[in-house]
């Protein structure tokens, strides 16, 4: 039986840790779900390693990252610590971001971009978990946006 962690944080506006717990469990219902949601991203790190202590065999992270410089240069350092920490362990971790200002100051938008990202990063892990993603390469899938589609 899988074993999933959820990191989710209190700095984020929408809460894309509860999507991507039911969207786990719609996909895959006999999976162990863990989650943990901590102050910012980045304490994610920490977060994904307890769950991965913890036994599981996949997290997915969602972070949100606020409009400041400050705010971008705490998301690279915490997207570095996330890909040391899949080197170390071996145990895949799918940063899910996302940037205040995607939605151009529209919120409502915002939040779309924030609940897609989540559910359609969680149907990305699932595939990895199942044995990968190569028949949707290069089919321009999008994450937060409607999918561009592939150029033939």
């Amino acid at each position: 039986m899988a074993c999933i962690g959820v990191v989710d944080t209190t700095f984020a506006r929408v809460d894309m840790g509860t999507v991507a717990v039911d969207e786990i469990r719609n996909l895959i219902p006999n999976a162990v779900v863990k989650r943990i949601t901590v102050p910012g991203i980045k304490n994610t790190v920490w977060g994904a390693l307890k769950l991965i202590r913890e036994g599981c065999d996949a997290v997915i992270v969602l972070g949100w990252v606020g409009p400041t410089q400050v705010d971008k240069y705490s998301y690279l350092a915490t997207s570095i610590g996330l890909m040391q920490l899949q080197i170390e362990t071996g145990v895949l971790v799918l940063d899910v971001t996302v940037h205040e200002e995607e939605g151009g100051g529209d919120e409502k938008r915002l939040k779309e971009i924030a609940l897609d990202r989540a559910k359609k990063h969680v149907w990305n892990l699932v595939q990895l978990m199942r044995g990968g993603l190569e028949r949707y390469a290069g089919k321009g899938l999008r994450q937060g946006y409607p999918h561009a589609g592939e150029i033939v």
